[in-house]
């Protein structure tokens, strides 16, 4: 079988070839059919490092068929769709009897596309990020940030517990994307000044919740407005990967808010997995626009590329595992 791998030297982008995986006992053996590339931790931690990384956390967004299951495993048969933290890889072993406090794979209904199944991971930790806010429904909360996860928090709190939802990006494309999914308010801080922006909504109250979604070089920055915008007694979660560079925290802004830095419960995660896929088969949440790009997997190395040169140009990227 043949798995997407990364070798020595940014960007070292390739596919090889190895011996198909047994399950064990307590594994199921899926078939892919698509997975997908989150552009965050798969740029920052993967595509851009210098060194070999290992093949099993190329990706972890996949959605298959069934094709073996272990003797122990009695809640998973053959044929059944899935969806697993998996690497983007033909074959994948995943365990199946697992702790019920962290799921790694579940099943999907026929009324989930096999593409939007691969959005369920990244889904379900929105879904977690937003209920801990603990924002209301007379609330602001600002979301920095709309890449893949910026775009899914909008989205799970406009279907579940915001009442108005602030987003800003530099770039066109996801701007115009926010607002077809339905954000109340957008701004293109390329163009508009973003603090005055969420002053004038928030009538100089600030945001009650300010979620920072914004990897790379631009999280620095984006932390920056984060504390500008954040009402006194808010809430400011930080979610985006920002490479090897500090964030920079402001001792005098920062006073009398609550700071998150990406944390998840994983007790709660059971019940979020669910909600997730409530969303999805539900279709009270759109992952179909974001998806910009679908390449072949033989073609992974020109899908990184697309991701790391033309942020403008690509969203949600997927490989297809069949042709």
């Amino acid at each position: 079988m043949e798995r997407v791998a990364k070798g020595i030297g940014k960007g070292n982008i390739l596919i090889e070839e190895v011996n198909m995986p047994i399950p064990s006992s307590t594994q199921v053996l899926i078939e892919a059919e698509f997975s997908l590339i989150s552009r965050g931790s798969e740029l920052w931690r993967r595509y851009n490092v210098h060194e070999v990384v290992d093949p099993q956390i190329m990706g972890y967004s996949l959605a298959g068929i069934i094709v073996k299951v272990g003797d122990e495993v009695d809640n998973f048969k053959v044929g059944d769709r899935v969806v697993a933290l998996a690497p983007h890889s033909q074959f994948v072993t995943v365990e199946a009897v697992n702790p019920l406090h962290d799921p790694s794979l579940i099943k999907i209904s026929e009324t989930i596309s096999m593409e939007a199944a691969t959005f369920w991971p990244l889904l379900t930790s929105s879904v977690l990020w937003i209920e801990q806010t603990q924002v209301t429904h007379d609330e602001v909360i600002v979301i920095i940030g709309q890449g893949i996860v910026g775009l899914l928090c909008m989205q799970v709190a406009k279907a579940t517990v915001a009442g108005q939802v602030v987003v800003c990006d530099v770039l066109d494309k996801r701007c115009q994307l926010a607002s077809r999914l339905g954000a109340d308010m957008v701004i293109n801080s390329k163009v508009d000044d973003f603090i005055n922006c969420v002053n004038d909504f928030t009538e100089g109250k600030g945001a009650d919740v300010v979620i920072e979604a914004v990897g790379g070089s631009g999280a620095a920055v984006a932390f920056l407005q984060a504390q500008d915008v954040v009402r006194k007694g808010g809430l400011l979660q930080v979610l985006g990967l920002y490479g090897d560079e500090p964030l920079p925290l402001d001792s005098g802004k920062i006073q009398g808010v609550r700071l998150i830095g990406g944390y998840l419960d994983r007790s709660l995660r059971p019940k979020a997995a669910q909600r997730a896929l409530q969303l999805l088969g539900n279709e009270e949440l759109e992952v179909k626009p974001i998806i910009s790009h679908r390449f072949l997997y033989s073609d992974a190395k020109e899908a990184y590329d697309l991701l790391n040169n033309h942020p403008d140009k690509a969203v949600g990227v997927v490989l297809q595992w069949k042709s």
